[in-house]
């Protein structure tokens, strides 16, 4: 028996509570981590799971060890990435999962980047808008705005998400400006599904803070969609800036009520205490704060053309 790889199976059936799952990214067979379980429980002499046909639980012996198991595969790694940055070029896989919003017309120059820099490294990135938890899914990252349910997270800000409402030149012209929040209620608006608010948001004028729910006539949880049913003369529409800035700035979409803005959220790397100093995902932290933290790209061109202000609102 090969005491890492069980007690590597061992951890990964813990915190996925599954054996098909914890094979799969193992890449594995089921039958292997079966039986690597097996051994290491015959080697301990007592069972490290209930399980039946509906559930895999931690047995009181599994529960006193798991957090030993977690720091020891952990530690393995961290010393084995340790030399491989001396001896050679980081290898392996880093599985990532990252916003569509963000991913799109952003992040492919920087794993490109990364590539060239790390060419032995393969990246697996998973678009998603699910809040999906790390360590469950076998991350090793996640870039999310709202927080994943997992206790076992550390969590990075990168940037400031802003919304903005906007629509074409053409809805405008036909159906007028909005000069006021409330106004928008009688427009056709195009919402974002996936606000943990739904329709309800805060408008935050110099002198007043307006509530409301909107009434959409649009739900949908892409807001690369939304963007371009705006550019349809469809409606006005709430987007993050950075999908909409491009057409903001070239005047295909003006921006609506920009003296009321909104709350702001933040894009936030999400990553496993267990894989924390792993060299792979230290590298790639680095590259994503170097583009990143702090005043996006996108932020900084409207603002210059003062076209949004520089106020973050949480």
């Amino acid at each position: 028996m090969d005491r890492f790889l069980a007690i590597d199976a061992f951890v990964r059936v813990a915190e996925t509570q599954s054996f098909a799952e914890a094979a799969r990214q193992m890449r594995v067979s089921r039958s292997v981590v079966t039986t690597r379980i097996q051994q290491l429980e015959a080697f301990v002499g007592a069972p490290l799971f209930h399980r039946n046909t509906r559930s895999v639980r931690l047995s009181e012996l599994g529960q006193a060890f798991l957090r030993d198991c977690v720091e020891l595969v952990g530690r393995t790694n961290e010393v084995v990435d340790q030399m491989r940055e001396v001896t050679t070029s980081p290898v392996g896989r880093l599985r990532v999962q990252a916003l569509p919003g963000f991913v799109l017309g952003h992040l492919a120059q920087l794993l490109q980047r990364f590539q060239l820099r790390y060419p032995q490294i393969v990246l697996d990135m998973v678009v998603s808008d699910a809040a999906l938890d790390p360590v469950k899914e076998g991350f090793d990252c996640a870039l999310q705005i709202f927080p994943p349910g997992s206790e076992d997270l550390i969590a990075h800000k990168l940037f400031p998400v802003r919304r903005v409402f906007c629509a074409s030149p053409g809805y405008l012209r036909r159906h007028g400006r909005p000069r006021h929040p409330r106004d928008l209620l009688g427009h056709r608006i195009g919402w974002y599904s996936g606000y943990p608010t739904r329709e309800r948001l805060s408008f935050h004028g110099d002198n007043e803070v307006v509530q409301l729910e909107l009434k959409p006539v649009l739900l949908t949880n892409s807001v690369h969609l939304l963007g371009e049913y705006a550019q349809e003369n469809a409606g006005i529409v709430c987007v993050p800036t950075l999908v909409a800035a491009d057409a903001i700035l070239d005047g295909r979409l003006q921006m609506v009520l920009p003296d009321h803005p909104l709350t702001s959220f933040w894009l936030s790397v999400f990553y496993p205490t267990t894989v924390r100093r792993a060299l792979k995902l230290k590298l790639f932290l680095e590259m994503l704060k170097q583009d990143f933290s702090g005043l996006p790209p996108w932020d900084a061109a409207l603002i210059e053309r003062g076209l949004l202000s520089s106020r973050v609102i949480e």
